[in-house]
């Protein structure tokens, strides 16, 4: 077995990650070594030098951990083992060396809200009423007309209660059925996630992101949920029909989070990063991100379903994170695994090249972590996935009516002239995006005007600027398509203006040094989907 490195010292800590610009790759499509259609961690390994030289900070890879695969991998059935389709820990070990060896840290998922029912701790539980692990998931007996213990709705669909005949009683997932709830009330569960941490620390890893874990928690009293008001909008899932105020968010979860963060300080370094979903997720991003004690970060979904980028989005997103004492730290995203590309979201075909440059300027220019998603850097759309394709459980379920998370999901496309466009010899899980030949890795590489090739510099231009990185931020003008905001740090203050729209727009400064321009904006005027940065 390979050697583990020893845990860090805590005075060894230093904050590597704030302004960090970290790479997501989803497995399963990003390359595959061995020619069965399915990424996999040597995949990922072989093709580090391409991510490396993008000049990001860190790598977030999404889960690769033994599971049935009924959400492709956020059912986990072994937290501690690599899926065979993915690889071997020793594939994992040689993932993390190479990675390191090219500067760059590992971040890995952890998701604490469930486990898959092929875990042994849920057959453990499920078998008799009195085991040792009885108490690790959450089962309620039915009401007395057999019905089940709440009214609680599964984010899937359905109710997010399922009979189980073993033990009598139901057991609760926020989830798919096949995605028990872990009960994170009882310690002993807390207890056995932080072993799992450590042990993907002692491998090495720099940091994890945490799945979910608004959902880690449920109302020990199973009051119901009230309805939720009709805001006009089509509502798809009975999900969507509940404010959720007792099947998620209780108030004790920030407390297991300082046990968490205890343990990630112990090895020095390393940084943490919590998924928040929910219309109005700001206050539990705040309450998990307090302080010196909880997550380093968090972010929510501000971008990743919105219709249209405005200025008013990104004011409103920002200003919930001002720079002040005991405030956590943001992360941004516009496009991940779970969310349609932004470009298919944003914006038409017609101006698809001027605003991804424009996008991915903005998305750099924020104060916070930016959080690119695979082929985001090449310009990728989201591909429509027909039924017979399908693989998203979600869209399955609620087709056609649920965009599939499928269209995201898709290949990366690393050379255009070759088969399945350089992702496998075989055939691919999902099907490659019919327009991202002209796309691919090598060709956007030949060009110095390629969107990748902008991506680089516009990383280096953030590494290099104190302001961009970890300045403060203030929004100065968000109204119609013009967004302005100046970021400080340093010593030096960066003006920075964007055209969101399609027209012309006249700039109100009369002297300035560009240090970067996009799609011919200029100290004066940005042409349609312009922006600058003025130093």
């Amino acid at each position: 077995m390979t050697a583990m490195p020893a845990p860090l010292p805590a005075a060894d800590a230093h904050e590597w990650w704030r302004g960090a610009v970290i790479y997501q790759i989803y497995p399963r499509s990003f390359a595959d070594s061995n020619g069965d259609g399915i990424g996999d961690l040597a995949g990922i390994t072989a093709h580090l030098d391409y991510v490396a030289g993008l000049g990001v900070d860190a790598i977030w890879i999404s889960p690769f951990f033994t599971s049935p695969m009924r959400d492709f991998g956020y059912d986990v059935a072994d937290f501690c083992g690599v899926d065979p389709i993915f690889g071997t820990l020793a594939d994992f070990d040689a993932l993390v060396a190479r990675a390191h060896g090219l500067g760059l840290k590992v971040l890995i998922d952890q998701v604490y809200s469930h486990s898959s029912d092929q875990h042994p701790w849920f057959k453990e539980s499920r078998a008799s009423r009195d085991n040792p692990k009885a108490d690790w998931y959450v089962w309620a007996d039915a009401k007395a007309d057999g019905s089940p213990p709440t009214n609680w709705q599964s984010v899937f669909g359905g109710p997010a209660w399922t009979w189980d005949a073993r033990r009598g009683q139901y057991y609760l997932h926020n989830f798919l059925r096949d995605q028990p709830d872990l009960n994170f009330h009882n310690r002993a569960v807390q207890d056995a996630a932080l072993a799992t941490a450590k042990f993907w620390l002692d491998r090495g890893v720099d940091g994890f992101r945490i799945d979910a874990i608004n959902f880690s928690m449920h109302d020990p009293q199973l009051r119901d949920n009230p309805p939720a008001p009709d805001t006009g909008k089509p509502r798809t899932r009975s999900f969507d029909f509940q404010q959720h105020v007792y099947n998620q968010s209780h108030a004790d979860i920030p407390l297991f989070l300082e046990r968490f963060r205890a343990l990630t300080d112990s090895y020095g370094g390393r940084f943490t990063v919590a998924e928040v979903g929910g219309p109005s997720p700001e206050a539990e991003m705040h309450a998990f991100t307090e302080g010196h004690g909880r997550l380093n970060s968090a972010y929510g979904f501000n971008f990743l379903y919105a219709e249209t980028l405005t200025p008013e989005l990104v004011e409103d997103a920002v200003s919930n994170w001002p720079a002040e004492q005991g405030l956590g730290w943001p992360s941004w995203a516009f496009e991940n695994h779970d969310a349609p590309r932004a470009l298919s979201r944003w914006i038409g075909a017609d101006h698809r090249d001027a605003f991804a440059r424009m996008k991915m300027l903005l998305l750099l220019s924020l104060r916070g972590n930016a959080i690119l998603f695979q082929g985001e850097e090449l310009g990728l759309t989201q591909v429509e996935i027909g039924f017979a394709d399908l693989q998203d459980p979600e869209a399955i379920a609620n087709w056609p009516l649920t965009l599939s998370r499928d269209g995201v999901r898709t290949p990366l496309p690393w050379a255009a002239e070759a088969p399945q466009l350089g992702f496998t010899t075989g055939k691919p899980w999902l099907p490659v995006g019919p327009d991202h030949a002209a796309l691919a890795v090598d060709r956007q590489q030949a060009d110095p005007e390629s969107l990748l090739n902008l991506t680089r510099r516009l990383i280096a231009l953030r590494h290099a600027q104190p302001a961009l990185a970890a300045g403060s931020m203030s929004v100065t003008h968000a109204e119609g398509d013009l967004l302005i905001f100046e970021r400080a740090g340093d010593g030096r203050t960066l003006r920075c203006a964007f055209n969101l729209g399609a027209g012309t727009l006249r700039l109100p400064w009369g002297e300035g040094t560009v240090l970067q321009s996009v799609n011919g904006a200029t100290l004066a005027e940005l042409p349609p989907f312009g922006a600058v940065i003025l130093g």
